[in-house]
């Protein structure tokens, strides 16, 4: 039992240090340092280690109770600073999935909904102009390379804006939207009455890689919270902008992979085990041949919902 209760300690200890401690300690750090020297002296390395020595000089800190309740101290601001940033990356990941119910929020889905309309157009547009596709000797359907390469830029530009017309204000409401209506088309079901059911029967292994997902989305989240404190500092040392402008770069690219790949993954849970869940709940026979059907989905999503 020791050497569990050792493993298990040590394990949270690692993350505790590396959720927590560590960001937040970084941060400290730069906020000491801008306060320190400001936007006049942003540079002034001799500033710096002037005011280190300044500090290190005064007789309290000799005390060692008085340096292990500086180091705790700075431990506790630390975690709080990192809690802080948890706590706002939570609000960042409903504030990416968000409707849009206020005014800027409609503004800015119909301003996504006219450009994906106007990339749609131009798509229709690049396939007319390549003319029919032919099959080659390998039996490979193809265009010629030069509309084919323009096809495909203009899918890849109009997928950045959403996979289907926009209905929301963002790429990450689109896409986790885009994941609820293609289940919905394929097999008539409500995929937000269906998933807390289908989680509970999912493997072990589809559970792991949906979470991992889930955990990268949050992570991502957490790190755009970071690019919202130093954004603040960089109002007393403008050198924090660069960090705030790189963690809001990187927290996007991976919000977008990871949110992808998680809307990827319920999609396939749906129709791999969809039918093992219609089957559980009693709608099909286990022995029954065939795909989940529109006609059981509709039945799965009005027993889901309890006559709502």
């Amino acid at each position: 039992m020791n050497p569990l209760l050792a493993t298990l300690g040590g394990k949270l200890t690692e993350r505790w240090l590396n959720l927590l401690v560590l960001p937040g300690a970084l941060f400290l750090a730069a906020t000491a340092v801008g306060t320190t020297l400001g936007h006049r002296h942003w540079h002034d390395v001799e500033r710096l280690r002037t005011t280190l020595d300044g500090l290190a000089a005064r007789p309290a800190l000799d005390r060692t109770g008085t340096a292990a309740l500086l180091v705790a101290l700075v431990l506790l601001a630390a975690t709080a600073a990192s809690l802080a940033a948890q706590f706002l990356g939570g609000a960042i990941e409903q504030y990416w999935l968000r409707f849009g119910r206020d005014p800027l929020s409609r503004a800015r889905t119909a301003r996504r909904a006219r450009r994906w309309r106007e990339t749609d157009a131009r798509l229709d547009e690049a396939f007319r102009d390549a003319g029919p596709a032919h099959a080659g000797p390998d039996g490979v359907v193809s265009v010629m390379s030069g509309p084919q390469a323009r096809i495909q830029a203009l899918t890849e530009a109009r997928d950045r804006i959403a996979l289907r017309p926009p209905t929301r204000p963002t790429w990450y409401g689109d896409r986790m939207q885009a994941t609820a209506d293609r289940v919905d088309a394929a097999y008539g079901v409500d995929l937000a009455a269906l998933w807390p059911r289908l989680w509970l029967i999912l493997p072990e292994p589809a559970v792991r890689q949906i979470q991992s997902a889930r955990d990268s989305y949050a992570a991502a989240a957490r790190l755009a919270a970071w690019a919202v404190g130093y954004a603040l500092l960089a109002c007393w040392w403008w050198p924090a902008a660069l960090a705030a402008l790189g963690c809001a770069a990187v927290a996007r690219s991976r919000a977008r992979t990871a949110l992808d790949a998680l809307a990827s993954l319920i999609e396939a849970a749906v129709d791999v085990h969809g039918r093992e869940l219609a089957t559980r709940v009693g709608l099909i026979a286990p022995e029954a041949p065939g795909l989940l059907d529109p006609g059981t989905g509709d039945g799965m999503s009005e027993v889901f919902r309890k006559a709502e």
